[in-house]
């Protein structure tokens, strides 16, 4: 669904994301453990749905190099209307770390899209699509993703 997120990209008057990177098998099966994952049946799931016919298991949506630090992010998706109601979605958001672990940044309800507009150490902000026509952008403070303010087609707005 690396297509799903470059079109929001462009939706949201964004440039195009980094060049996506190749993750081995074993990069992906720690990105996914590292966002709380578990491989069953095959497939990766962390929220819990009881096999609802509308999940969608994990899925790396985008692996990037999203901060220009040499290292890749791994971008995850998980559908359940089950676990994420109307939204429909749940993100992780993890990046590989120098000792070659992976850490989770953040997680969510919603769609995580990378925006140009940065936050400290290069970190992409974050908007968070779901239902509605304004929806909320999180900004790396140092040490999470907090929010920082709301827009709509790259502008500015107020939720109603």
């Amino acid at each position: 669904m690396v297509t799903g997120i470059l079109s929001a990209l462009l939706l949201a008057g964004t440039s195009p994301a980094p060049p996506p990177v190749n993750l081995t098998a074993a990069e992906r099966a720690a990105a996914f453990r590292a966002a709380g994952f578990k491989l069953q049946r095959g497939k990766w799931s962390a929220c819990g749905d009881p096999g609802t016919a509308a999940y969608t298991p994990g899925t790396i949506e985008l692996a990037a190099d999203l901060n220009g630090d040499g290292r890749p992010e791994a971008l995850i998706s998980e559908g359940s209307s089950y676990c994420f109601g109307a939204t429909e979605v749940g993100y992780w958001l993890v990046t590989k770390r120098a000792d070659g672990g992976w850490t989770l940044l953040s997680q969510g309800q919603g769609m995580a899209t990378p925006l140009t507009s940065r936050g400290i150490a290069n970190w992409p902000d974050l908007q968070i699509g779901g239902p509605g026509f304004c929806f909320p952008v999180l900004r790396w403070n140092g040490r999470a993703y907090v929010q920082n303010r709301f827009e709509y087609e790259g502008k500015r707005c107020r939720p109603s």
